[in-house]
């Protein structure tokens, strides 16, 4: 049985309400004894007694869920007490709805909300370069920080970008088998759904980045994908766009790991992109435990990621007497056979990092990540001349998490 308490005993019509806000609804649900994940149409919600985080994507209106927030908070006798907001620059602002238009419209919008204001005072601030991948983070703290060693908090966040088109041909629904029977009796649609959207998640190999973890995956028509995991107090959750042309895959975890890199690797050999963004927001607490910090290794000219993603087919050399050439181009007059295998791996060259501190010991931390040249023949994303050039995305990376 489940003890809840706090925003957990909230009905389900107020997480209902401020979905609304939000201008997304509520898929899919998984609970364990720290917290509620729930799968939405546009992303994620995660609930713990005294925390909300809500993660959207699209043309949502994240920010205008904040008075609803407050409001249901102080029904249940919880004051707001932290508010962080933040996302990576829109590829199409012009689509975004108020108040979304521009960070400096959110910020108008923030500091113009009368409920907010009266608890808090926020920031603003924009980590990056104006003229790339930059990221917008807005923070105000009133929280009372204890000094037990396990009170800290990091978000680790890797958006990638041009995925290759063979994982991301994974994501298209009509490549599954729409309807099975079982015993003679035709599965349900939401069956078959529920039986896609896992096929997805083994044939990407998701599952293995999430090891032991309770997964909600959820697969959509024609293409995309969401899925949610929890594990005692932490989530994680990925969201993917795969057309070709503007493919985007994002996962995001609240893991207290003391070295990330082994996960960071494993998630971009998954998706072998073009490039990605990665963002860490954690708190002074949080930084002494991680120890190595992924985002800052090596100097800025040598701050470099390698991915290994696959083994090339062994070699095998014969003797040439008999006729027949080296399996690896060249010929051996006295070899024996002897087959070897060849690790490849793919580089990626950190392009820039930017970081602040902010509202006494709120640490955000961004980089961006190109493959350097001569990888493209083994990531291949596909032919360039077959690709939708210009086809929108949806613009992903809006979250808010909300402490009462």
């Amino acid at each position: 049985n489940i003890h809840r308490k706090g925003l957990r005993t909230l009905p389900r019509s107020d997480l209902d309400r401020i979905c609304q806000r939000a201008r997304c609804t509520i898929l899919s649900s998984v609970s364990n004894r720290y917290l509620d994940a729930y799968v939405l149409s546009e992303s994620s919600l995660f609930v713990y007694p005294y925390m909300i985080v809500l993660k959207t994507c699209g043309t949502t209106t994240l920010l205008r869920c904040v008075a609803t927030l407050i409001e249901i908070g102080r029904k249940i006798g919880l004051e707001i007490d932290w508010v962080g907001y933040n996302r990576k620059n829109f590829n199409f602002p012009g689509d975004q709805m108020f108040p979304h238009g521009s960070f400096h419209q959110e910020m108008d919008y923030l500091y113009s909300h009368r409920n907010l204001c009266e608890r808090l005072n926020g920031n603003g601030y924009t980590l990056g370069p104006v003229t790339s991948d930059h990221w917008f983070v807005f923070v105000a703290d009133h929280t009372t920080r204890y000094t037990e060693c396990n009170d800290t908090d990091r978000v680790l966040n890797i958006m990638m970008f041009d995925i290759d088109q063979t994982v991301a041909q994974k994501f298209y629904y009509d490549q599954y088998e729409s309807r099975i029977h079982v015993d003679g009796v035709e599965e349900t649609e939401e069956e078959a759904t529920k039986r896609i959207s896992m096929e997805q998640t083994k044939g990407a190999g998701i599952d293995a980045l999430v090891p032991g973890a309770t997964i909600d995956p959820r697969a959509f028509e024609p293409c995309g994908y969401s899925m949610n995991a929890i594990l005692f107090h932490s989530y994680s959750t990925m969201h993917i766009t795969p057309e070709e042309g503007s493919s985007y895959a994002s996962f995001e975890t609240n893991q207290k790991l003391s070295n990330y890199t082994p996960l960071i690797c494993n998630v971009v050999r998954a998706f072998r992109p073009k490039r990605f963004v990665m963002t860490l927001m954690a708190d002074e607490g949080g930084l002494v435990q991680m120890g190595s910090n992924p985002l800052f290794e090596g100097s800025a000219a040598k701050a470099k990621i390698a991915v290994p993603f696959k083994s090339a087919p062994p070699t095998t050399s014969v003797n040439s007497s008999s006729g027949v050439t080296a399996a690896s181009g060249a010929s051996s007059s006295n070899s024996t056979a002897s087959p070897t295998s060849t690790n490849i791996s793919a580089t990626y060259k950190r392009s820039n990092l930017a970081s602040i501190k902010v509202e006494d010991d709120v640490c955000c931390m961004m980089g961006n990540w190109v493959l350097e040249e001569g990888n493209d023949s083994e990531f291949s994303a596909g032919p360039r001349e077959n690709q939708q050039v210009g086809q929108r995305q949806r613009a992903r990376g809006l979250s808010l998490a909300n402490y009462a």
